[in-house]
């Protein structure tokens, strides 16, 4: 079915005016987008920012009289200036096929392959992980992903015992099995990753006595030759004693989803517990690991 829309240019203290006025006038969706291009890192748990340039999006059946629908944004909403404001028709396209088209076969150091589930292997002989990313995040085409990806297809895994802290989607867990590990560990706040990892190494035929999923309250105390947590620094932070707790002596960490100029932070904490590494970066993330002393 096509589609028309409507974009609206405001600021993020009118944003949620301009969303119920949409949704009185029968908008099928309304989405909130960046319009400067405004990164926001680590929100106050329970909020819910907004950029301070924010677009609003009212889609619509392409039927809709939008003359209309602009007359009545105009009369009733309290402020003014009226936001500028463009109506445009929207393709109509089968997103989901659109974004799988786009989504190729990514290679990490020089043996792992992450593959989507819908294309054809480069290399049968490597070691492929197929994945269907589902709702969980963790494709691989973000940095920190592919920081801890390149990390892992570097180490010493065969037998090993490997926690994945924040397994979102479950690539690296998946990762660190196919490249060897004996035993996987995934904990992940949110019930949708736990499942999509479970999803996933099926896809993969991921023995089930070889990985276990926990969320964080039910995880076990029994420590691991490697941990990988690609979270962010803030928590990183937090749970520094706790990952520590998780590693055996000698045991080797690797810390991803830190910007930056977040390297002091996690250095610092980190450096009570571990021998630290080179400092890895890529764009503007970095990758942190250690030696467990």
């Amino acid at each position: 079915m096509p589609w028309i829309q409507i974009k609206l240019d405001t600021s993020s203290d009118h944003a949620e005016e301009l969303e119920d006025l949409l949704l009185e006038t029968g908008a099928s969706a309304v989405t909130l987008q960046d319009g400067k291009d405004q990164p926001l890192f680590e929100p106050a748990l329970g909020s819910t920012p907004l950029w301070q340039h924010t677009v609003v999006v009212g889609l619509y059946d392409a039927h809709t009289d939008m003359d209309d629908i602009v007359a009545y944004l105009k009369e009733t909403y309290q402020r003014q200036p009226f936001p500028t404001y463009k109506v445009e028709i929207v393709e109509d396209k089968d997103w989901e096929r659109e974004w799988m088209t786009h989504f190729e076969p990514m290679q990490f150091g020089s043996r792992l392959w992450v593959c989507p589930s819908w294309k054809e292997v480069p290399d049968p002989d490597a070691v492929n992980l197929m994945l269907d990313p589902g709702l969980a995040f963790g494709t691989g085409t973000h940095p920190t992903t592919a920081l801890c990806l390149k990390w892992l297809e570097a180490q010493d895994i065969d037998g090993k015992k490997v926690i994945d802290y924040g397994c979102g989607s479950g690539i690296l867990a998946i990762a660190a099995l196919l490249l060897g590990a004996d035993q996987l560990t995934g904990v992940d706040l949110d019930p949708q990753a736990l499942e999509a990892t479970i999803d996933n190494s099926e896809r993969n035929n991921i023995a089930s006595e070889k990985l276990k999923v926990f969320l964080p309250d039910q995880a076990p105390e029994e420590a691991a030759d490697i941990v990988v947590a690609n979270i962010l620094a803030g928590p990183l932070v937090q749970l520094a004693p706790l990952l520590a707790k998780y590693l055996l002596p000698g045991g080797r960490i690797a810390l991803s989803g830190i910007l930056s100029e977040q390297t002091e932070s996690i250095v610092s904490t980190y450096s009570e517990w571990f021998d630290l590494d080179p400092v890895v970066h890529s764009e503007d993330w970095i990758l942190v690991s250690g030696i467990r002393k």
